[in-house]
This record gives structure tokens, sequence and C-alpha cells, in this order.
């Protein structure tokens, strides 16, 4: 006991607690009660202390709460709450082009030179954990007074995995190549199935969703309506018949360890009405897959000499339908997509010539394409873009990914609307084009690409002639390039 007094004293004294001529004079009893004070004041400010650092430590975790998120990184960049409810990212897309035709066509419009094919900074977020939106500008080459210059502009409220509604304008769940982002496509131009048949963009609803652990995704949608091809504008609806579309896409061995799992496919269709008129005649014009000049457009001769009359016109006449089965098949750094579109569509002359005039008929016009792709450095291909795995590095540490791609497509026009030239005169507008191309991709990382492909179309009728015998179009040679900056 003695020893252990004295040890504590010596404690006590070498920390500067109590003095050595204190403890000189005090007895057993007034160092006890010395030494049980000195216990309490310093329980005292422990407690004290310990509850400072947990009210730091609850501060520190309501601040946190409270603090938003800045992301910064090769996906974008951005703002986000700290629960993760409420987010907004900003991204953009910019390609520029430079297309050469290597062999003339029937016009003037296939002129070499550069291009911006898409310049489009994006805002897009979350609200409340459910509420996406997204809103995209064209400030490219696509900017013009039938688009309006707007993208997309929709909300998507994402109540459940199987039920989710889109509105605004945004492509409709039909075709699938088109439903690729424009950075993410394969070929520098998409194929006449997306560019000449399906529609591009439209503004209406849909309702969509994913079914069985995400194998089954289904959408259904109600639209303006746009021609084959088409871009809807942001204004008032000019028709009162709606389109609407349909589409159903299964992925059956999805999260499956099978040589099958990459497998999708799937039909979609769309279904509207549309009586044209003189000044907008709700039919389309098929471009070549140089994008500036058109291979087949439907009967428009002004009567001579006249700004307003016309011998023969061409527009929509009431049913508009198209199917299009479809399928994708990624397997390691091989990839393949194929489509068929087919749209069936009223159309009528109403020229003033009595050979033409009232003349009615129900036209099929379809395409097809095959594109298969190759990653050649070993990366996985998938239909939503490449990442290398190793980015390029000037000094040789990586070369980034490399990609072979190859595509075959066609699109055909209905024999009848060349019938007496009532509804195409076949002089200046072709039956078919058929087109072949191949390519290579360079990611220099998930943010940068440089493209180059070469694609020839070659065209039956549609190059002069009379109607007896007529002349094929030129064939259209094409080189693109394209340099992509996307984040």
């Amino acid at each position: 006991m003695q020893y252990k007094r004295k040890l504590i004293t010596t404690l006590l004294i070498g920390s500067g607690i109590i003095s050595a001529p204190q403890v000189a004079l005090a007895n057993d009893s007034s160092e006890l009660e010395q030494l049980r004070a000195l216990v309490q004041e310093l329980d005292q400010k422990v407690r004290v202390l310990d509850r400072k650092n947990e009210l730091a430590d609850e501060a520190a975790a309501a601040a946190k709460k409270e603090t938003p998120i800045v992301s910064a990184s090769e996906n974008g960049f951005g703002f986000k709450s700290a629960d993760g409810k409420n987010e907004i990212r900003f991204r953009a897309l910019a390609q520029i082009d430079y297309r050469n035709f290597t062999n003339g066509s029937n016009d003037t419009k296939n002129i070499d030179g550069f291009d911006f094919r898409r310049i489009r900074p994006s805002v897009e977020g979350t609200l409340y954990g459910k509420y996406d939106f997204r809103f995209v500008p064209e400030f490219g080459d696509n900017k013009t007074t039938s688009n309006s210059g707007i993208v997309d502009a929709y909300i998507d409220a994402r109540f459940k995995p199987w039920f989710q509604v889109r509105a605004g304008k945004f492509k409709p769940y039909v075709g699938l190549e088109r439903l690729q982002s424009g950075g993410d496509i394969k070929f520098i131009e998409r194929s006449f199935v997306s560019n000449n048949i399906l529609p591009n963009r439209d503004v209406g609803a849909s309702v969509h969703g994913d079914l069985f652990e995400g194998k089954l995704n289904y959408a259904v949608g109600v639209y303006n309506g746009v021609v084959d091809g088409g871009d809807n504008v942001t204004s008032q609806d000019t028709n009162g018949d709606k389109e609407y579309a349909v589409r159903l896409f299964t992925t059956p061995f999805k999260g499956e360890d099978s040589i099958l799992e990459g497998l999708g496919f799937g039909l979609a269709a769309t279904h509207g009405n549309f009586t044209g008129t003189t000044t907008n005649t709700g039919l389309p014009n098929y471009k070549t897959p140089g994008q500036e000049t058109n291979f087949f457009t439907y009967n428009a001769k002004l009567t001579s000499g006249s700004t307003t009359a016309y011998d023969s016109i061409v527009v929509g006449n009431g049913d508009r339908t198209r199917w299009a089965p479809q399928a994708y098949y990624y397997s390691g750094p091989f990839g393949i997509i194929a489509e068929y579109a087919v749209v069936t569509q009223d159309v009528k002359n109403t020229g003033s010539l009595a050979a033409v005039k009232n003349k009615t008929a129900t036209l099929d016009n379809d395409a097809w394409q095959i594109a298969a792709s190759w990653l050649i450095t070993g990366e996985t291909a998938s239909f939503k873009g490449v990442k290398p795995k190793n980015n390029f590095d000037p000094d040789g540490a990586g070369w980034g990914a490399w990609e072979l791609v190859a595509r075959y497509q066609q699109n055909n026009i209905d024999n009848s609307a060349f019938t007496n030239s009532v509804f195409a005169d076949i002089t200046k507008s072709a039956k078919s084009a058929k087109a072949w191309a191949t390519g290579v991709n360079w990611y220099l990382n998930q943010n940068l690409k440089l493209a180059v492909n070469y694609e020839q179309t070659n065209f039956e009728g549609g190059g002069g002639g009379t109607v007896a015998n007529p002349i094929d179009r030129p064939n259209e040679k094409t080189l693109f390039t394209r340099l992509q900056i996307s984040y």
C-alpha cells in the first residue's frame, strides 16, 4: 500500500499536478482526498472532451449530408446531392468530318470538304432519384429549319424498372441502330434503314421498361409522326392524326455464362395516317450514303413557267405502316448488327394532267443492312461504345483500341412507283441503291476517336435517258474521315 502511494505521488509530482513540498507535508488522508478530487476533475474533463468529439462528428456527418458532390471524369462533369437523388451532368459530342467524293453524281451537290457533322453540348440529370431529363441542342450541319436545332428535349420518369414514361422530343423506340448514340455508331453515317426508312426523332410520349431481369425490353408510344428518316420540329403539329409505335426486344441469355449471352433480337412497328398537300406532301426523299444528294424523290412537276400550278405532284394519301425486325450479336471483340425495314405508304398524284390526276397506289419501299466489327486490340465489343484497354500514349505505353468494320446495305423502291412515271420518274430517281463499305476506327481513349470509311454505292436507274430506256445513275464513291470528341 505504501509503495502504491509513493508511486502515485511520484507520478503526480512528475506530471506537475502536485508539488513536492505539498506531498512532503501531507498525511495519508489528505493525499487520498487530493487524488480523488484530481481523478474526478480529470474524469470530467475527459467526458467533456468526448462529448465535444461526438458533437463534432455529428456536425461533420450533418454537413456531409448537405454538401454536394462535384465530379469531373471521362464521363463528363457535374454536381450531385449528397444523397445521390439529385444530379446535373454536362456532356458534349463534336464531330468534324472530311468527305471526298471520288466519283461524280448527276448533280453538283457532292462537294469535297470539311464540315461539322455534329456539335452537341448537352445537359442531363436526375431529380428526386427517379425523374431524368435531357436537353441537347444542335450547332452542326444538322441544324436546319426542319428540326429547329433541338435534338433531344425530354423527361423520363423511372417509376419502376418495368414501368417508365418518357415525354418530349426523342428517338422513338423503333430502329436498333438509331437507338445507338451518335458517338457510338460504328460507321460515320448510319445505314439506309436508319436514315431513309425509320423515324429519326419525334415529339410524343412512350411507356417503356425492362422485364424478366432485363431480358425483355418493351416500348409503346404515340407521336406526332414524321416522314421516313424524319426529324420532327418542336412546334405545334399540323396533322391531327398521330403515329403509334411499338417495340419488343429480347436478350434471352443476358447474365448467363453462355456463348449466346451477347445475342439480342426484336421487332418494331409504327402506324400512322397523313394526307399531304402541295406545300407539305408528307413524303420523304431518300438520300445516298454521302448524305448530300437524293437518289429518289416523288414527282413534283411544275406547269411550265409557273411557281404555283403543278402538272404532277405526289402526296401522302392516308396510311403509313413500318415494320422493322432487328438483331445484334456480340462475343468478345466481335460484333454484328442486322436490320430490315419496310414502309407501306398510300400515295396520290394531285396534279392537273389527265394521265396522272387522282391516281393512287400503295407502295412498299424497304431497306436492309448487315454490319460487322472486330476489335483487333482485344477489347470487348458491345452495343454501347468502346473503352480501350490501354489509352494511346505518344511514348508508346499504349496504342488505344483499333477496330475494323464492314457493311453491306440496300434501299429498294417499289416498282409500282415508276409505272408510267405517275409517282416517280425513273430518269431522275433510281429504283435501288446498293452499297458496301469498309473502315477503321481508332479509339485513342474513351473520349477521342479517329475514323476512316470508304463506301461505294451502285444505282439502278435515275441517271437520265428515257422512261423506256433509263440510264443508271453514276456510282457514288465516298471517302469519309472523322475526328470525334465526346464526354
